[in-house]
């Protein structure tokens, strides 16, 4: 199974075990640039998985183009830390690899003790909202130097391979951009001028490392942004790249600033392979493919279609590092899914905050919780199969216990269905199929349609109830939310019903523009419908536009504070209201709804009171804790805890790690 994913590859005098890199993410383990035990667990659990390679990184050549946030090697005293990491995902199999970086325009002054950043031009980075100091000549050299001593470090400190970043906006890609690289020297105008630097960066690397040590280069593969390197520019890139000594080009999408999508559900899975396939049409090199490839079927289908020569799993195996080892041995409805919500990496990123992942409770935490045998199996129950209750079933019954799964409804899953159903969101449902494999491997009972009573209870005699009752949506006290013709977003989005042409929603959270979303693509063409039209040219290009983004109902949403969805994370947040506009959803902040009626919505904008006729209304006010059955255990004398939704509604990361560490807790509770 998946013979080309797991044989080996020859990087110049390296061969690799597999197809699998794990590539390098930034993790903010560390402020002080140093690789600590965290980061050591990290990579060692990764490695332990079955990859391939194991990228460290980024790692900072300098303090000015890395700052507080990035890992350091730019001096000696930081080898034995890099040299710990290096020997432990040896000794679990894997090749250890390091990527060397400058952020250039993009280092945050902030970062960096207020100093600004350096750059090849003094052209504003909306991203580090500052604009670098041009560099000089002298600047020009020190920052290759840094790379190649850095390199030079990287060997010594026991690496495999070395790979160099130039993508992503950061320095060597600002170099090669003429919207950032303005210079009228050597090393600006032409584009064989702006290939001068990151060339002359990655020859300065080989001459450091050697001739027979693997050196890598992570490029884009288009810079998706505006005045910058399209795909029909970058494989003319990966030739001067190749021609400067790289054994292997690793090829990602574009820059953080760029406003095309590069790693949520709203890509679709392996949507940037053809980049990887455009440069390997252009190079002799191995090169890898990146972003969104999922599953170990994409996987192989890529390597053998000739996409690439390698896949890079990142979110995948912060998700699952054991990824490989579960589709090496048949087991791929076991592997626990990356769902790219973006909620427990790319977000916390932005935050300051360290990275985990909302379904692996163990990311960044994988020798403080651990999940050991039990000294005293107990019979469980659990009531809920939302997702609180089935982690808690899984590692309860992983532990040793003798776990019995009952829910009210005819399937399991919970909320992720609903949490499915908006557009671009039906990854979440790849947890259903995880948890469904989970359960059975561990021997879960499970019992459908059997609503958990304290008469049942009593009958079941278990040891310990873990009580995952989940939540329910509420209706806001404003005139007339309570009628009946009033619908929640929940109705909604848990089957089909006829609406209005004029929909009307209240609340702008998450859920409402989510919900929002829903109604405004439903009559929209479907991908095929529109690949149809296109292929045959049966409408111009207008009216497949049009059909792509015009449906058959016209979305208000009423939002009380000045900016709607303020709960939603930094990395999502601007595709959704970029979506919300492209499908024509009217956003109406700063509206204090004051009453409603199945065919009216009356709002105070702080002016005035308006109202308007909307043929469909729905509430996306919220929802609260479902405690029936919790507040009748006290009563049974059993030892119980309340999961999930049913102690305060959060998202899944809450439910995920709350029902994670209830289970861990039950050696220690009655």
């Amino acid at each position: 199974m998946f013979d080309t994913l797991f044989s080996p590859i020859a990087i110049n005098s390296l061969t690799v075990k597999n197809r699998i890199a794990y590539p390098s993410l930034g993790l903010l383990y560390s402020w002080d640039r140093k690789l600590n035990d965290r980061y050591l667990n990290y990579f060692t659990e990764i490695a332990r998985g079955g990859a391939g390679i194991v990228t460290v990184g980024p790692v900072g050549v300098d303090f000015i183009g890395s700052g507080l946030a990035v890992l350091g090697l730019d001096t000696d005293e930081a080898i034995p830390d890099f040299s710990r990491v290096t020997e432990a995902i040896r000794a679990r199999g894997a090749s250890p690899w390091i990527q060397l970086f400058h952020a250039g325009a993009y280092t945050h002054p902030l970062l960096i003790n207020g100093a600004p950043p350096m750059g090849p031009s003094a052209v504003y980075s909306p991203y580090s909202k500052a604009t670098p100091r041009e560099m000089s000549r002298e600047d020009i050299r020190t920052v290759q130097k840094s790379f190649s001593d850095t390199a030079a470090r990287a060997v010594e400190a026991g690496f495999d391979g070395v790979e160099v970043i130039a993508s992503a906006g950061y320095l060597l890609t600002q170099f090669l951009s003429p919207k950032t690289n303005k210079r009228t020297d050597g090393y600006g105008g032409s584009l064989e001028n702006r290939l001068r630097f990151p060339t002359e960066v990655l020859s300065a690397c080989r001459q450091a490392v050697g001739e027979g040590f693997p050196l890598s280069v992570r490029m884009a593969g288009n810079d998706f942004v505006p005045e910058s390197n399209t795909d029909e520019v970058t494989p003319a890139i990966a030739r001067a790249y190749e021609k400067s000594g790289v054994n292997l080009i690793n090829v990602t999408g574009g820059w953080h600033e760029s406003k095309v999508p590069q790693l949520p559900m709203e890509l679709p899975r392996t949507g940037y392979a053809y980049l990887a396939a455009t440069i390997r049409k252009a190079v002799s090199v191995p090169v890898m493919a990146s972003n969104r490839i999922t599953t170990p079927m994409d996987a192989e289908r890529l390597l053998n279609d000739g996409y690439c020569d390698m896949v890079n799993l990142g979110r995948v195996l912060i998700a699952d590092p054991f990824w490989p080892a579960k589709a090496r041995e048949g087991r791929v409805e076991e592997i626990r899914p990356c769902v790219a919500c973006s909620q427990g990496c790319t977000d916390e990123i932005f935050s300051g905050m360290p990275v985990t992942c909302i379904g692996n409770p163990r990311a960044g935490y994988e020798t403080e919780r651990i999940v050991r045998p039990t000294t005293s199996p107990k019979q469980v129950m659990v009531a809920g199969a939302g997702p609180a209750g089935l982690e808690v079933a899984v590692t309860a019954a992983q532990m040793g216990h003798r776990v019995h799964l009952f829910e009210a409804g005819d399937a399991i899953g919970g909320q992720i269905t609903l949490a499915a159903t908006p557009p671009n969101k039906g990854e979440l449902l790849e947890y259903i199929r995880y948890y469904r494999a989970m359960l059975a491997r561990h021997g879960v009972t499970v019992s459908l349609s059997t609503p958990v009573t304290p008469e049942l209870i009593s009958q079941e005699k278990p040891d310990h109830v873990f009580v995952a009752e989940g939540a329910e949506p509420t209706r806001p006290p404003i005139p007339g939310a309570q009628d009946e013709d009033i619908l929640s977003s929940w109705d909604v989005l848990k089957k089909d019903r006829p609406l209005g042409k004029s929909v009307a929603i209240v609340g702008g959270g998450a859920v409402g523009l989510e919900t929002a979303l829903h109604i405004a693509v439903k009559g929209t063409f479907s991908p095929e419908m529109f690949h149809f039209l296109s292929a045959h040219d049966a409408a111009p290009p207008e009216r497949l536009r049009q059909g792509l983004f015009t449906g058959n109902h016209r979305v208000a949403v009423f939002e009380m504070a000045p900016r709607a969805g303020g709960d939603m994370g930094r990395s999502t947040r601007w595709i959704m209201m970029d979506n919300l506009k492209r499908y024509g959803v009217r956003l109406i902040t700063g509206a204090t709804v004051t009453r409603l009626s199945g065919e009216e919505v009356c709002w105070d904008d702080g002016t005035n009171e308006q109202a308007e006729h909307f043929d469909t209304v729905i509430l996306a006010t919220g929802s609260r804790s479902v405690t029936t059955l919790s507040a009748a255990l006290p009563d049974l004398g059993i030892p119980y805890t309340v999961v999930g939704d049913g102690l305060a509604p959060g998202k899944f990361n809450h439910a995920i790690h709350g029902g994670f560490l209830a289970a861990l807790q039950l050696d220690a509770r009655g």
